[in-house]
């Protein structure tokens, strides 16, 4: 009846709480106590012993079962034998999944002492059936060995704790997060249980536990969903997984796992960093690098006391609102973190500045915004405590908030901040530091809340600068910013820059050199902070270019005569086809031959057939010459020959039947698995552009051949492709087109909504 009972409880309605996986223990300890009362188990000095998860009571619905046979050494090895296969049997026999060691003590002490993950399934051992004094000896020398080579021990968990965040990421900022293996998950949780046994230093077990359970819920949904043990909660699963938990969507469920991960993660640093300061044996893993010293004052109020910064002995919290952003900007500046002793002060006094904040309390906060990378842990602890939220209005909707972005690495807020650290490098750049600082950290307020973000962060923060303390003027510039901070980085990577319908475009937008000024740099911390592959000298450069143009419009000055590919290509322009190749890491490749229709098509699926991605390119025909600059790289393997690569693109341009016939015969596969769910493309005519040109942008997610099958739909359209901006971006392609029929007039309303339904049958299908 037990095992029916377990079987019920797993497979029949479900609830994801402590309380369901407490009592799928429970009828498993019943099943296994039925199964050892058949066997004689309890009179064979043998103890059935749950280890690990299932020791913890956190079974979930397809959980491992961790069992731990143990032994009198004296007792026969036939005996064990056999008591051992009246055990397992029947529990393969029911098809669950069955973790099992036979061991004696002694065994289990060396075994413990050998490896320390042995330690960790021991933290939570509970007895099941048998005697309980083995298990008590058991746990007594385990957990004493633990403490007494704890300086050895912990080291070693610690390398083992970064070497699995390397593997496996941070949970917190995972679109696919493995909620039990990644830096901030379950295996978190039993890591801190192990410190703190080692007696070396004590954890938060409150806040721990609130994690570590929440992170069971989800886990165990995750589970009834896959049907499976599994534990990486996949984009696929998790409209299924948050519609189960009450969540609105999926991305509620996200910011609960990041909110878990955070938390964990956070009270994981912590603990390592204290344990260091115990230990400190000579090549420790150490978190921060204090310098212990006496109580010396550091700002009013605010002192350094053993490498830590506390409250002054006659510090006045209720009269003095803007002390948390004194005592953050003051230790910050001065590379030390705030002691946990003094964040619960902070936290257990009434926190919310009024409105708008001092002078003073403005000046602190841009601080502790410009100390750069030692503000992370101090943000990180106000955060934790639930101090940000009650300090910056609108923070709550982006805090934790997913970003389903291939190209971001971090949450809505947590991207904010790397990008006020990024903005604190640039700060010598600009006439006034602190609006970069503050325009940074709020950019993209505006997310998490549906609509276009920029304009709803502007909104949003013409409603925060005044409150935080910002004049007027300032405040408008500071609106200005978020709402144009996508501005610079979007034009230059998108359009031409030679057209001066373009510049001055972006000039009338921005209208002044200290907003340009501003802008260009928080285009640079934001890319930075939101993933390294988001940039590069090439994008730099673009954006230095088209900021050095709107500078001459805004001075009233000429701008400079536009450079054409023409005046910087390898050849004489002729009708001559002529191919130049420079290799380095990557190709560059030169080419100048007579324009036609599907000439792109046919050069792109030259590059297919040779086995090269295309990076960027730039096209421009003059006086019917068309000039053709690609930066292309392997897809896999080794670069191709030179001469090899000059006889296929040859071939391509004289004869596209014959590359059509060779391309075909390729599949074009997007190299997918299975998990990971591109977001789907984004395809679209600019409107108004300006331009003489039709401009077609198409954002989508890299593959092979992309190019050539965008190619051969104009094509079909009798399309030409007069100039283009071909950009990669880690696996996000931005492709803009410039086209024009063949009379070089501008496209109908008909061939651009014929062009649109084509390109969306072939991307979409």
């Amino acid at each position: 009846m037990s095992l029916a009972k377990r079987q019920e409880i797993q497979l029949g309605s479900f609830r994801a709480s402590a309380e369901t996986r407490l009592a799928l223990s429970d009828a498993t300890d019943s099943w296994l106590r039925d199964l050892a009362k058949n066997a004689n188990l309890e009179e064979s000095r043998i103890a059935l012993v749950a280890v690990g998860g299932y020791g913890r009571q956190e079974l979930c619905a397809f959980s491992d079962l961790d069992v731990l046979m143990l032994h009198q050494v004296d007792v026969s090895a036939d005996l064990i034998s056999e008591k051992a296969q009246s055990i397992w049997y029947p529990i393969w026999d029911a098809g669950v999944s069955l973790d099992h060691s036979v061991r004696d003590l002694a065994q289990v002490r060396r075994m413990a002492n050998k490896d320390f993950k042995v330690v960790l399934g021991l933290l939570d051992a509970r007895l099941i059936v048998g005697d309980e004094s083995l298990l008590s000896e058991v746990r007594s020398s385990v957990l004493s060995d633990w403490r007494t080579m704890a300086k050895d021990r912990l080291q070693l968990l610690q390398q083992s704790s970064m070497e699995r965040k390397e593997r496996f990421g941070e949970l917190s900022y995972l679109l696919e997060p493995d909620l039990k293996e990644s830096f901030g998950g379950l295996r978190e949780s039993t890591i801190l249980r192990a410190i703190a046994a080692s007696w070396i230093t004590d954890i938060n077990r409150e806040k721990i536990e609130k994690a570590n359970q929440q992170l069971l819920d989800i886990r165990d949904t995750l589970h009834r969903v896959a049907g499976k043990p599994n534990d990486r909660l996949s984009m696929s699963e998790q409209d299924e997984v948050a519609a189960l938990l009450n969540y609105s969507d999926a991305d509620e469920l996200l910011k609960r796992v990041y909110e878990s991960g955070r938390t964990l993660a956070f009270e994981s640093d912590g603990a390592w960093s204290r344990a260091s300061k115990v230990l400190k044996p000579k090549n420790f893993i150490s978190f921060k690098k204090i310098e212990p010293s006496r109580r010396a004052p550091l700002a009013n109020g605010v002192v350094v006391q053993d490498g830590e910064v506390v409250l002054a002995r006659d510090a006045t919290l209720i009269s003095d609102e803007g002390f948390i952003w004194r005592i953050a900007a003051a230790s910050a500046q001065a590379g030390l973190q705030i002691s946990p002793s003094t964040i619960r002060v902070l936290t257990s006094n009434p926190v919310g500045l009024v409105a708008p904040w001092s002078a003073e309390t403005l000046n602190d906060f841009v601080s502790f915004l410009g100390a750069g990378q030692p503000m992370l842990p101090i943000w990180e602890a106000l955060d934790q405590a639930g101090l940000i939220e009650k300090l910056i209005p609108h923070w709550s909707a982006i805090r934790f908030a997913p970003q389903r972005n291939a190209l971001h690495i971090y949450t809505v807020d947590r991207h904010s901040v790397e990008c006020a650290i990024e903005a604190a490098k640039l700060t010598r750049k600009v006439s006034r530091p602190d609006l970069l600082l503050v325009g940074s950290l709020f950019h993209d307020i505006g997310k998490a809340r549906g609509g276009d973000h920029s304009i709803k962060g502007s909104e949003l923060m013409a409603e925060i600068a005044p409150q935080i303390g910002f004049n007027q003027v300032d405040s408008q510039l500071l609106k200005k910013m978020v709402e144009l901070h996508l501005l610079l980085p979007e034009v230059a990577a998108r359009r031409d820059l030679d057209d001066i319908e373009t510049i001055n475009f972006v000039a009338e937008k921005i209208e002044s050199k200290l907003l340009l000024e501003l802008l260009h740099n928080l285009a640079i911390a934001d890319s930075r902070a939101t993933s390294p592959q988001n940039w590069s000298d090439w994008k730099a450069n673009l954006i230095l270019e088209l900021v050095d143009r709107v500078s001459s419009v805004l001075e009233g000055k000429p701008l400079p005569s536009p450079i054409s590919l023409s005046e910087t290509f390898p050849f004489a322009i002729s009708v001559e086809t002529k191919i130049k190749i420079e290799m380095s890491h990557n190709l560059d490749v030169h080419i100048m031959t007579k324009d036609r229709i599907g000439l792109v098509a046919d050069v792109a699926a030259a590059y297919r057939i040779l086995k090269l991605e295309v990076l960027a390119a730039q096209f421009e025909t003059k006086d019917g010459i068309a000039l053709q600059h690609w930066k292309v790289r392997p897809l896999f393997g080794l670069l191709p020959d030179a001469k090899e690569i000059e006889i296929d693109i040859l071939a391509a341009i004289n004869n596209s039947e014959l590359v059509l016939k060779r391309i075909e015969k390729l599949v074009f596969g997007n190299g997918k698995y299975g998990g990971f769910i591109a977001p789907q493309p984004v395809f679209y005519f600019v409107e108004d552009s300006g331009n003489s040109s039709d401009i077609l942008e198409v954002r989508a997610h890299d593959e092979p051949a992309l190019l050539f099958r965008l190619s051969q739909v104009l094509v079909k359209h009798e399309v030409s492709i007069i100039a283009a901006i071909i950009d990669t971006i880690g696996s996000e392609v931005i492709d803009v087109l410039y086209l024009q029929s063949t009379d070089g007039s501008k496209l109908t309303e008909t061939q651009k909504a014929a062009i649109i339904a084509d390109i969306g049958q072939e991307l979409l299908s």
